[in-house]
């Protein structure tokens, strides 16, 4: 059974240096780590990217961009991507763990910043020559404090990221309400997609998770609309139909197991779920990805 491999940020460990820190310039990343990144893989940390120079195509979660001079990407932990490039890439690439950044900056989470807070959000910029100037002398700081040995090393990274951060936040227009941005509506979206990760194999309807929350499902269903103009109910579906893609190209399943193994013991129902979303049926699909 072939399955989508999880990198742990262990992996990318040099000597002498930080377990849940890790940096490099992007050329390098790509040739030590050829054999590890090659192909579809997920995270279980935070990563940054910026391409200087790039021309090709980024995947995250069946979502393909393209990769161009300027292009920045931030991708959460579980989201599984692969890139292809006409031309060797150049720029700069750091990643982290949860703990590493909110144990060291006092009050700040990382769901805070609007690229972070949900899936549903753009996972890249696309920088004009001033601005990917400015990021990339940030890339470049933190680099190069990650590649020494300076005391209070770690603070300074962890200070260095939330200046970075605070720089992507600033760059990344989007069209929101205030509410959207309010402590209390992240709160409640950053809980739901937990539960949703945690239980939609299962369950399937919006007032388990609004039980969940302790709130009605209609005040669920107003931070759902406010914050990405979709109801509960479809969050929960998108999330099902992102792990049946994911199955239905990355292992070797039959597509009825693939059903079975996400609560539709029905195949035929399944199946009229996945058209509906996808304008596809699961084997048409599978067809044309691969």
């Amino acid at each position: 059974m072939q399955i989508v491999p999880v990198l742990h940020i262990e992996q990318f460990k040099e000597e002498n240096a930080l377990v849940e820190f890790y940096s490099n310039d992007l050329c390098k990343h790509l040739e030590t780590n050829r054999k590890i990144v090659h192909r579809p893989h997920k995270h279980d940390f935070f990563l940054c990217v910026l391409f200087e120079k790039g021309n090709g195509t980024h995947e995250i979660d069946f979502s393909s961009y393209p990769i161009n001079d300027g292009s920045l990407f931030f991708l959460k932990p579980g989201q599984t991507h692969s890139w292809s490039f006409n031309a060797p890439p150049q720029g700069y690439i750091f990643f982290h763990t949860q703990s590493f950044f909110e144990l060291s900056v006092a009050d700040v989470k990382l769901n805070q910043f609007p690229f972070y807070y949900s899936y549903k959000n753009p996972p890249h910029l696309n920088l004009s020559t001033s601005e990917q100037g400015k990021i990339a002398t940030r890339f470049k700081e933190i680099n190069v404090e990650y590649q020494g040995n300076g005391v209070y090393k770690k603070q300074k990274l962890a200070s260095l990221i939330n200046l970075t951060y605070i720089d992507f936040s600033r760059l990344y227009a989007f069209d929101v309400s205030e509410n959207t941005l309010s402590s209390t509506y992240l709160k409640i979206l950053s809980d739901l997609e937990h539960a949703i990760e945690r239980y939609y194999k299962t369950e399937k309807k919006a007032h388990f998770y609004a039980d969940k929350l302790n709130i009605t499902t209609k005040h669920l269903n107003r931070v759902t609309q406010t914050t990405l103009g979709k109801t509960t109910t479809e969050l929960i579906t998108e999330r099902i139909l992102l792990e049946a893609k994911r199955l239905i190209v990355h292992s070797e399943n039959p597509l009825s197991q693939v059903a079975e193994s996400l609560g539709y013991e029905d195949y035929a129902y399944f199946s009229r779920v996945f058209k509906a979303k996808n304008q596809t049926t699961p084997l048409e699909f599978k067809k044309r990805y691969l």
